[in-house]
């Protein structure tokens, strides 16, 4: 690991300015379970580390207008036991998933947001596209883990966050501070993720001396949520596939529906197809089962991973049918 200071912000004015200096080589530790693992492997080697753990306005859940504010230092196990998120039910399926207590304890949700790919390629140091000179040793590898949905261009990792298939399809927004004294953006969320073109791109729209502070989620209203992931292990695992659903029921058939798969694509992958697959109709397992097949039909496996097409498909009609309460949880 590469010598570096060392800043404790307790405001967000104070975390802006920290991160301004050498030239936007600076990091943010939140929970720290991914950044030191990467600093330690030389895969980032930022002249500054920020520690945001004491800025207290950006932790905690709270009324926010006609929504609720998630603060990004907000755990895991918080979001599980704020009472204004029990209508969320799609976050609380995500923590479930996550089968590790320290995980729980200690991850927060913006450093899962903001989580870098876990695509081996680039943790074993050939780039965010998997480039030894000309040629992907990705395409020629062992893919197994890549992208089957948005891969026609040099990127081919999956997006890591476990938390943004189900916040986007709930509408939510972020907010991004910096890099100037007192500046702030709000985007959705589906905005914020980039699917590189070259190592030196970027999978956030963060720029060198921004952060995220805050998640904004509009009202839960009558919408039924659900987040279903293909996990592999019974313990700590990455999911395979995942999507996140969110239904609006008028007299028993979809008014309205955001459908959102996660770990198929460089970024979440919001399937519209899925959602006009099901909007007017009654939920059974025939109509989530057609809402699946809409959602990976133009999917373009690689040469080792044709078997995420069936399972991106089963997410998506397990995800509506468990949002419905339909879903019998013993599979």
């Amino acid at each position: 690991m590469n010598s570096f200071e060392y800043a404790a912000p307790e405001t967000e004015s104070q975390a802006v300015e920290m991160l301004g200096t050498h030239d936007g080589n600076t990091a943010v530790l939140a929970g720290g379970t991914d950044l030191i693992r990467l600093m330690k492997r030389e895969l980032l080697a930022p002249k500054r580390v920020v520690d945001i753990k004491n800025v207290a306005s950006m932790r905690g859940v709270s009324p926010d207008g006609d929504g609720v504010a998630i603060g990004v230092l907000t755990t895991l196990e918080e979001l599980v036991a704020s009472p204004l998120l029990a209508d969320y039910r799609s976050l609380a399926d995500v923590v479930d998933g996550i089968r590790a207590i320290q995980m729980q304890q200690t991850g927060t949700i913006g450093g899962d947001l903001c989580h870098l790919p876990n695509c081996w390629y680039f943790r074993n140091g050939y780039g965010l596209l998997g480039m030894e000179g000309s040629e992907s040793v990705v395409e020629l590898g062992d893919n197994r883990y890549h992208a089957i949905l948005g891969n026609d261009g040099p990127a081919k990792h999956v997006n890591a966050s476990r938390f943004a298939p189900s916040l986007i399809a709930w509408g939510a927004r972020v907010r991004i501070i910096g890099p100037q004294p007192r500046q702030q953006t709000v985007l959705p969320l589906e905005e914020f993720y980039i699917t590189p073109q070259s190592d030196q791109g970027k999978t956030t729209f963060l720029e060198p001396g921004q952060l995220v502070s805050h998640i904004w989620l509009p009202a839960a209203g009558a919408v039924q949520s659900a987040t279903y992931e293909v996990l592999q292990l019974q313990g700590l695992d990455w999911p395979l596939a995942a999507a996140a659903a969110c239904l609006e029921l008028e007299a028993g058939h979809v008014r309205d529906a955001r459908i959102v798969l996660g770990h198929v694509a460089p970024t979440p992958w919001v399937s519209p197809e899925a959602a006009a697959a099901l909007r007017g109709k009654s939920i059974t397992e025939l109509s989530a089962q057609r809402a699946g097949e809409a959602a990976v039909a133009e999917a373009t496996p690689l040469s080792d991973n044709e078997y995420k097409v069936r399972l991106a498909q089963t997410a998506v009609k397990r995800a509506v049918l468990r949002a419905a309460g339909q879903l019998e949880e013993n599979l």
